[in-house]
Parts: structure tokens; sequence; C-alpha cells
């Protein structure tokens, strides 16, 4: 198994159907719950422990998490507000070394991804099908539309909350 993708490599499809979006929005609304889920009982030296070499560590995942997908709302917002906008990517890897990563409470970006989701949560149940449609300019990653997006983001949290619980599994951590 490739320790980087726990769950496999992201695939962006060309668009979702009515059912593959309404599952999307349930495990995007699952993700806080199991990211919870994975970390409970872990010590300070678990949550500073790699998922894989060279890798993050637990608790640099639990902090990213609620990062990027704070991004992905902003970038559902200006794309439902406004047309086909370029958004700003961010360089994940230097916030994750950002001083608040180390020394923040995993307990605060746990509580901020339930709060986070909730929002979102409920953006995304309120969007039509046309709305799914509507396009954003990735400057890496090219035209997506909001379909693509919320795809990438209900692949993306599995895909965390995999890396420690298949860290989790390797170590024997109840």
């Amino acid at each position: 198994m490739d320790l980087r993708y726990p769950t496999g490599p992201f695939s962006r499809p060309d668009s979702l159907s009515p059912d593959q979006r309404r599952s999307a929005i349930d495990v995007i609304a699952e993700t806080p719950s199991r990211m919870r889920a994975a970390v409970r009982g872990l010590d300070d030296e678990q949550l500073d422990t790699p998922y894989r070499p060279d890798g993050w560590t637990v608790r640099q995942v639990v902090h990213h998490v609620p990062d990027s997908h704070l991004n992905a709302y902003v970038r559902f917002k200006l794309a439902l507000t406004e047309d086909t906008p370029t958004i700003k990517p961010y360089d994940e890897a230097a916030w994750a070394k950002l001083d608040d990563t180390r020394t923040t409470p995993i307990e605060t970006s746990l509580s901020m991804l339930e709060t986070l989701h909730d929002r979102w949560t409920r953006l995304l149940r309120a969007m039509t099908p046309r709305d799914f449609a509507r396009p954003l300019n990735h400057p890496e990653s090219g035209r997506m539309t909001l379909d693509q997006v919320l795809a990438l983001y209900a692949w993306h949290g599995p895909h965390h909350v995999a890396h420690i619980t298949s860290l989790r599994q390797r170590k024997g951590w109840a």
C-alpha cells in the first residue's frame, strides 16, 4: 500500500449525478466525527508521529484539514457569487510548518472542522445542479466545476482520516 494514498489517489470526475452529489455531501458532513474518532485517545508523542516516513505528523494532519477545507468553503462561495473566479492556491506544506500548527491544541482544529462543516454542508445542501456546474479557475489545476471541487473534498477528508487510522493500525495503537 502507498502510505501517501491509503484510500487511493484522487480521480477527478467530469461531473456528478444527483446521487453522487448527495453521497459526497454526506461524506463531507461525516468528516469531522471521523477525524475526531481517528485521534481519540492519542497522546502527544503519538500526535507528533509522522503518518509515513518524511510525512506530516498526526498533529499536522489534524490542523491541515480545517485549513484546507476553509479554503474550499471560500472557493465555493467565490464560485457561487462571481463569474469563473481565479482562486488563490496556498502552500499547504508551509502552512503545516507554522508555529500555530505545533502549539495549538488539536481540539481547536477539531472544533473548527465541526463548525466549518456545519456551515459548508448547509451551503452544499442548498445548491442546485446548476450551481454545481459553476466553474472556477485554479492556477495550478485549471478550470474546475463545483461538482469537481465537491468530489475532491469528499475524497480529501477520508484520505487524511485514513492517514491516521492506518498509522494506528500499523503501530498497534488501540
